[in-house]
C-alpha cells in the first residue's frame, strides 16, 4: 500500500489549514496526514493527532502530526512569529519522505516575506528549499492540468533578461529533467515534447530575431540525435489550440508568461504546480495564500485537491 501524503500547513494565516479542513471533510482523493498546529485549523474542524503517518483515524476526520507554532494564527494577517513553524513544517515532511513513513508532499502556499522577516530564510521559495533539502537537487517547475502540462525554461525574471538567461544549457537541463519526469512520474514510456521558441513566429527565420537559429534548433537537432523526441522550435501562438496539444506530452516554454497563461487559461482553478527532478514527489497548488479571503470560507479547494490527486498518482508511477 502506498504511504500517505503529508500536506504541510504552509502559511497559517493564509488559505492552507481551511484548505485542508475542508478537503478531509468532504474525503479526501488520498490518504493524508496534515503537519501543523490544529490551533490553526478552523473552528468546527474533526480532527485527530497521529503519532505515525499511517495511523488511522475516524472517517471525515483530518489526521494531524502536530508542530506547535509560536502563536495563533490571524487569517489575513502574516506573522513572522510562526515562521520558523513554517519552515519546520516542510522539514517535518520531507524527512517523512526519506523515511518512507510518507509517499509524497503536497505543500500549501507560503509567505516568502513573513519567513524572511521572521527566520531568516534565504530561499526564493519552496522549491528551491525542496531542492536544498533535497542535497541541492537540480530542478524545473511544471504546471500541469489534465489537458496540459507546461514547464518555463525561465521562470521569475523580468522580460528584458529572458535572451540572455536563455542558455544551452539550461534549456538542454530543463527537456532533460522533463523528459525523465514524464517517464518516471507519469508513466510515459517514450515522451513527445514540444519546444517554443523565444521570438514571435519562432523568429521567422531570423527576420524576427536569431536566438532560434544560432542557439534552440541546433540544440533540439543535438538532442533528437541523442534520442529525444523533440518537436520545435515552434511558434508559441499555435501551440496551444487542442488539436496542437495532441501531439505532445508537454511544452517546454522559454519564459514565465509563455508557459503560464495557456494552462491558467485552459484550468485556472485545477493547475498544479509540480517540482521535477527532485528524489521525491512535491506537488502544490496553483494559488497563493489568498490572504484576502483567509478563514472566511470562501476558499476554492479545487487546485488543492487536484495536487493531491497528481502527487497520489506520482507516486504510485514511482512505485
Amino acid at each position: 500500500m502506498t504511504a500517505p501524503l503529508a500536506v504541510t500547513c504552509g502559511d497559517p494565516s493564509g488559505v492552507g489549514p481551511e484548505l485542508a479542513a475542508r478537503i478531509a471533510a468532504q474525503g479526501a482523493p488520498a490518504p493524508m496526514v496534515w503537519i501543523g498546529d490544529p490551533r490553526h485549523l478552523p473552528e468546527g474542524t474533526r480532527w485527530q493527532a497521529v503519532g505515525h503517518p499511517s495511523q488511522p483515524v475516524d472517517p471525515g476526520a483530518l489526521a494531524v502530526l502536530p508542530l506547535a507554532f509560536a502563536a495563533p494564527a490571524n487569517p489575513g494577517h502574516p506573522d513572522p512569529a510562526n515562521a520558523a513553524g513554517t519552515i519546520a513544517a516542510i522539514e517535518r515532511a520531507v524527512a517523512l519522505l526519506q523515511d518512507g513513513a510518507c509517499s509524497a508532499v503536497v505543500t500549501a502556499p507560503i509567505n516568502k516575506k513573513a519567513l524572511k522577516d521572521g527566520a531568516g530564510f534565504a530561499f526564493p521559495g519552496h522549491t528551491e528549499f525542496l531542492a536544498h533539502l533535497a542535497g541541492g537537487a537540480d530542478v524545473v517547475m511544471m504546471l500541469a492540468c489534465p489537458e496540459l502540462r507546461v514547464v518555463p525554461a525561465t521562470i521569475h525574471i523580468a522580460l528584458t533578461d529572458v535572451p540572455q538567461a536563455l542558455t544551452a544549457d539550461l534549456l538542454r537541463r530543463t527537456i532533460a529533467i522533463t523528459r525523465a519526469a514524464l517517464i518516471r512520474d507519469f508513466g510515459l514510456t517514450a515522451p513527445r515534447i514540444a519546444v517554443a521558441g523565444l521570438n514571435p513566429h519562432a523568429g521567422e527565420g531570423g527576420a524576427m530575431g536569431r536566438e532560434e537559429l544560432s542557439m534552440i534548433a541546433p540544440l533540439l537537432a543535438e538532442m533528437r540525435a541523442e534520442g529525444f523526441d523533440l518537436q520545435g522550435p515552434l511558434p508559441a501562438d499555435t501551440m496551444f489550440h487542442a488539436a496542437a496539444r495532441a501531439r505532445y506530452d508537454a511544452a517546454v516554454c522559454m519564459y514565465h508568461d509563455q508557459a503560464l497563461i495557456p494552462i491558467k487559461t485552459i484550468d485556472f482553478s485545477g493547475g498544479v504546480n509540480v517540482t521535477l527532478g527532485l528524489p521525491f514527489v512535491r506537488t502544490s497548488p496553483d494559488h497563493g495564500t489568498a490572504y484576502d479571503i483567509a478563514g472566511q470560507g470562501l476558499a476554492d479547494p479545487t487546485s488543492m485537491r487536484a495536487a493531491m490527486v497528481m502527487a497520489w498518482e506520482m507516486a504510485q508511477a514511482r512505485g
